[in-house]
């Protein structure tokens, strides 16, 4: 009884410093994203959208190249002497964690983004905090492994919750995303370190939500709206991610192949921030112009298509970054496209800013799987009023439902081939060893 007392007592104590510490993990990318965007577009006040909109065409062209250049020499340096896995499966199988390798690494994608990349800025925040718990707890031997696993998990999250203020969306995260668990101990660890970490991280963040609510009058008839939606976040979330699946390649590029490769994406952005200057960053410049209503049919429209396909060029060149605001961005953009077209279409006046957020919420569930999280990591970016996380769950349900569903009737009519007879079919069932013996 005692051994557990104190096996729980330094479990305990791993948990406050591993929120503690992704905390400082968020304030401290968080702080060198804003140096890194304010050097690259030359501003002072104000968000990135600002800074692209006031900066002159030459930086606006060079930026993004140069960025991509020192972070391709970076990386270019840091794997061809050492492996950086990804977090979640090192995580989840218990492997070493490379500490100082992740760290670099998360530096580098701040930079790549801050410069303009099309890639989020989550991946750094949650490499880099749970660097930082493993470090500080290696001395605690009474942690079992699955404790460990758990407590890492947590850091992760919570490194997502410090630097966009979301407590309930970081903790979710590590038990639906990374663990895939409802486990209480699991739980409970995951909402006292993200809950520590958004505390810390509200030193830059001061508490306020990622994103404006523009905060008009509303109707629940939008609930309705949103089930229609789903069938289009349904496939804005399959097409973003077979084209990411496609893009992301076999193995991380180690040769100097990558300085030219990422100098290109970025000269490919810089060229398309011209005319559309919401497209560099992690994509929170696109929610923020959807929710404020300032976006046109055909911005929309260029917007779909360019942020997922430049998203994939700067994967397929080597860059490293998170999926989660890029699919984000893509899903308000859609969301966004579609309002638009039928208020213009049939004269109507739906709501501009639901429907872009129940969009992200939508896309993200098919991107994730994970419909629940989804709708309250949109919900707490911005914070609107709070029936309308049901119209984000709607959504969010309604498309991974329909991609469940998908997947069901696919399996199920996967044995039915074309001149494969059915006794064929059904004498492979029962003897599955005869056809590879032939």
């Amino acid at each position: 009884m005692a051994r557990t007392l104190r096996r729980d007592l330094e479990f305990f104590c791993a948990v406050v410093i591993a929120g503690l510490l992704a905390g400082v993990a968020g304030l401290t990318t968080s702080a060198l994203l804003r140096f890194v965007e304010h050097l690259t577009y030359h501003y002072t006040f104000g968000t990135l959208l600002v800074g692209i909109a006031g900066s002159s065409p030459v930086r606006r062209a060079l930026g993004p190249v140069i960025g991509a250049a020192v972070a391709a020499v970076g990386w270019w340096i840091l794997r061809s002497r050492a492996e950086v896995p990804p977090l979640a499966p090192t995580i989840t199988e218990r492997d070493r964690v490379p500490r100082l390798a992740w760290s670099i690494d998360a530096a580098l994608q701040v930079v790549l983004v801050g410069t303009g990349a099309s890639l989020g800025r989550e991946g750094a925040p949650r490499q880099f905090a749970a660097a930082l718990a493993d470090l500080a707890t290696g001395w605690l031997r009474r942690l079992s492994p699955g404790d460990r696993e758990i407590l890492l998990a947590s850091a992760a999250g919570a490194g997502l919750g410090a630097v966009y203020a979301v407590p309930v969306a970081g903790a979710l995260f590590t038990v639906r995303i990374v663990l895939s668990t409802w486990h209480p101990r699991a739980l409970g660890a995951a909402l006292l370190t993200s809950s520590l970490a958004v505390a810390v991280g509200s030193l830059i963040t001061h508490d306020r939500p990622e994103l404006d609510w523009p905060n008009p009058n509303l109707s629940f008839v939008l609930t309705g709206q949103a089930l229609i939606l789903a069938p289009v976040a349904l496939a804005v979330g399959l097409a973003f991610n077979r084209l990411m699946a496609a893009a992301r390649p076999a193995a991380q590029l180690r040769t100097w192949v990558l300085v030219p490769s990422l100098a290109c994406a970025g000269l490919a952005m810089g060229w398309c921030s011209h005319w559309w200057p919401e497209l560099p960053g992690n994509g929170r410049s696109i929610l923020t112009v959807s929710l404020a209503s300032g976006m046109t049919l055909s911005a929309a429209a260029a917007i779909l298509v360019l942020k997922p396909l430049l998203t994939a060029l700067f994967l397929r060149a080597g860059g490293a970054g998170g999926m989660l605001t890029p699919s984000l961005a893509t899903g308000a953009a859609a969301g966004s496209l579609l309002v638009l077209a039928v208020n213009s279409a049939a004269g109507t006046h739906l709501h501009t800013p639901t429907v872009s957020l129940a969009g992200a919420a939508g896309v993200l569930a098919v991107t994730q799987g994970s419909p629940i999280w989804s709708a309250i990591f949109v919900w707490e970016l911005a914070r609107p009023p709070l029936w309308l996380i049901l119209v984000f769950l709607v959504t969010a349900v309604g498309a991974h439902g329909l991609k469940v569903l998908g997947r069901v009737y696919k399996d199920r009519m996967r044995p039915v081939r074309w001149g494969y007879p059915l006794a064929m079919l059904r004498s492979e069932r029962s003897h599955p060893s005869s056809r590879s013996s032939m």
